[in-house]
């Protein structure tokens, strides 16, 4: 099932590199939009969430039932009336019998309608709930190689979309069930009351049947076209807007403009076409209903000049010839509706159906905050796809309280080794020990809680200042987060700010600088108080001055942790206790700055294209490395 989810760009580049995050906007249409018009098995998995609910399900289709029934009534009551209340001769009491039969069924109505409309909608809303529950609470487990080929946009459009797919037919289905019973219950009547009008009424049936085998291959396919643009326009909508900046900066604004107004009015067009498709039946329903009112009043109307026909079967049938086709024309617009739910329920299931591939062994033990801190790698074979390792046989450890820096090229391995402590993916060979631990062989939580990542891009949540600082530590008191903040050099700004640590932060923190954003990552981890310090390019895109707070940072964070540092400023490793060079996934050389600027060596030549000016490094020198960090 996962695979119908990943985009053309999942596959993993021929040099083993990982894959870069599908774009949002993929024109590509990866999956059928539309699926059988009943799927058993579909009705199935969402019966699974409605069945919690069943007993509103069954009241609302009592309710649905007895207001179909008192449908059905309210003609024979208005037949009674005239040929019993209304004829010369008649009886007073069969008219106020009449009048209270008909005041008592129009309460009945209101009464079922009511509690229909309330349960069904009730019911709905509560499935929803369930789904979008299952369906978030699966996508934060699933494996991060998942999520590295699956477009974010198409996700959002199944939480979203899909699921109000499924809104509407949940809250139609049941109103299904009292159209076809009130169809059929309608046609048993009118051949009860007079079997040769009715069969004259039933007459334009055929008509609409030919009609409707017409009209539904290519209804289908103007609902596929508009489920496709609908899907390419709101990608490409989705795109500029996560875009804005480059957008901005490059002065795209009116280009993207025309790009997607041209996608918008493409969407337009189906959409059009598809509302023409869906609205067709209406008119001709009507038209049919016309033609059989007309029928009846000719054929009946002649019958009761005859004596040969009661004035009341006629008056009742033309009641049931103005309902007759109303569950027609409710049933066909829910085929369109029963038929976007399948293909909708379809997609659903497929994200519930995502295998969970890191998984904690029915065995797993739980990693005590008392282990000693220490990581190793024992001939580590990894790679995003298999065929294609990036890293090759790794070995080495790092011993508690030891800071050890990985260095080396763009796609040497140094980030999915940290990915690998913390178990983001499995290796193919070898192991991953955490405090002499095979990393599989521990719970998923105590792992983490004993791991504390900084990143590049600091990722913060929508909330205060405070609640973030504590994110990966709830419990954490504002004391607590008061004092990281203090030793990592961000307390001063956090105070400059409107409600100091009770201020709201934007998306992302897109109210803070990424210096601030990364200096409350920093606090957020020394609040965590994990054995294990990751740090994966924490510094590479902040300014001097912040660099210079962090650095001051980092010696509180690193006190009595186990630290392992990727920096492509080398300036900021050069006081780690032992550093490893990566290249091409194989460790190629170790040791301290000192001994690594000795052996002159990958380190020495990346340390000086960083650091020294470029007129000092001899040309053989510059194109040297240049070639050697290149392979």
């Amino acid at each position: 099932m996962a695979e119908e989810l990943e985009t053309e760009r999942s596959d993993v580049h021929e040099d083993g590199r990982r894959p870069p995050r599908a774009v949002v906007g993929s024109h590509r249409i990866e999956e059928e939009i539309f699926g059988k018009v009943f799927d058993s098995n579909i009705v199935k998995r969402i019966w699974a969430f409605v069945h919690p609910y069943r007993r509103d399900v069954v009241l609302s289709v009592v309710s649905v039932l007895i207001f179909t029934g008192m449908q059905l009534m309210i003609p024979l009551i208005i037949r009674y009336a005239i040929d019993h209340g209304m004829q010369p001769g008649g009886s007073h009491s069969a008219l106020t019998w009449a009048i209270v039969a008909f005041l008592i069924a129009i309460l009945i109505n209101y009464g079922a309608s009511y509690w229909q409309e309330m349960l069904v909608g009730g019911v709905a809303e509560n499935v929803l709930f369930d789904i979008r529950k299952a369906m978030f609470s699966h996508l934060q487990r699933v494996s991060l190689s998942f999520m590295d080929k699956t477009e974010v946009g198409r996700l959002m459009s199944r939480l979203q979309g899909d699921v109000n797919s499924m809104q509407e037919f949940l809250e139609t289905c049941v109103l299904s069930v009292g159209d076809i019973f009130l169809l059929f219950g309608i046609v048993f009547v009118m051949l009860y009351l007079d079997f040769k009008l009715g069969l004259l009424t039933l007459s334009a049936l055929p008509v609409l049947f030919v009609v409707r085998l017409f009209w539904l291959p290519l209804a289908r396919k103007s609902f596929m076209a508009a489920h496709e643009t609908n899907s390419v326009a709101n990608g490409a909508l989705a795109e500029a807007i996560h875009g804005v900046r480059a957008v901005q900066s490059m002065d795209r604004q009116e280009v993207n403009f025309q790009l997607y107004d041209d996608k918008a009015h493409a969407n337009l067009k189906t959409h059009l076409t598809a509302a023409r498709y869906a609205q067709i039946m209406v008119p001709i329903v009507d038209s049919l209903t016309g033609i059989a009112m007309a029928l009846v009043i000719v054929v009946g109307g002649a019958r009761v000049l005859n004596q040969a026909l009661d004035v009341g079967v006629l008056v009742a049938f033309l009641f049931y010839i103005q309902r007759f086709f109303d569950p027609i024309r409710s049933l066909t617009l829910q085929y369109s509706v029963m038929q976007r739910a399948m293909a909708s329920g379809q997609r659903l299931t497929d994200v519930l159906d995502v295998p969970i591939e890191i998984q904690d062994a029915p065995d797993a033990k739980v990693l005590s905050a008392e282990m000693d801190g220490s990581v190793e790698f024992r001939d580590v074979v990894f790679g995003y796809n298999p065929k294609h390792p990036v890293l090759k046989h790794v070995s080495f450890k790092v011993n508690p309280g030891e800071t050890v820096a990985l260095v080396g090229p763009t796609g040497s391995g140094k980030s999915s080794c940290m990915s690998l402590i913390h178990r983001f993916y499995e290796v193919q060979q070898g192991q991953v020990l955490v405090g002499g631990h095979d990393v599989r062989a521990l719970t998923q939580d105590s792992l983490g809680a004993q791991i504390a990542m900084v990143l590049q891009e600091p990722f913060l949540f929508t909330g205060t200042v405070f609640e973030n600082i504590r994110y990966h530590k709830a419990e954490a008191t504002r004391e607590q987060v008061i004092e990281a903040a203090k030793a990592v050099g961000a307390h001063d700004f956090i105070m400059r700010m409107a409600e100091g640590y009770d201020s709201m932060l934007g998306e992302r923190g897109g109210n803070l600088s990424l210096g601030q954003r990364q200096l409350l990552s920093f606090a957020r981890a020394l609040v965590a108080d994990a054995k294990i310090l990751v740090l994966d390019e924490a510094t590479a895109n902040i300014d001097s001055y912040t660099e210079m707070l962090i650095q001051k940072a980092l010696v509180k964070l690193l006190e009595n942790r186990t630290g392992l540092v990727i920096a492509h400023r080398l300036a900021t490793i050069r006081e780690a206790d032992r550093i490893i060079v990566l290249q091409n996934g194989e460790i190629i050389e170790s040791g301290n700055h000192r001994q690594l600027m000795k052996n002159g060596k990958l380190y020495s030549r990346l340390y000086n294209l960083n650091y020294a000016s470029f007129d000092d490094i001899p040309e053989e020198v510059l194109e040297e490395t240049t070639a050697e960090s290149a392979t």
